[in-house]
């Protein structure tokens, strides 16, 4: 399953989730849940807009130093010495 920034521009926060392509995120209140956060002050239906996001490097080989993977046990994680 891919991951997904979306942004609420109710509370200004951005928030990474992962979820099936099929599975659609229109409010906060669905968004806190995926993510497993608390709603807050927001009113869960606070419209939230995914955002474009480049692409995960699926080799390993990408300029970031913090990229580990996407953890699925796939080759997109650093080389294992």
């Amino acid at each position: 399953m891919p991951y997904y920034e979306y942004r609420c521009a109710s509370n200004g926060r951005t928030v990474e989730v992962r979820h099936a392509m099929s599975d659609r995120i229109d409010r906060w209140d669905e968004l806190a849940s995926q993510a497993g956060i608390d709603v807050g002050d927001t009113p869960g239906d606070a419209p939230v807009e995914r955002l474009m996001s480049t692409s995960v490097p699926l080799t390993g080989k990408g300029e970031a130093p913090a990229f580990q993977g996407c953890g699925a046990g796939c080759a997109c994680g650093p080389p294992s010495h």
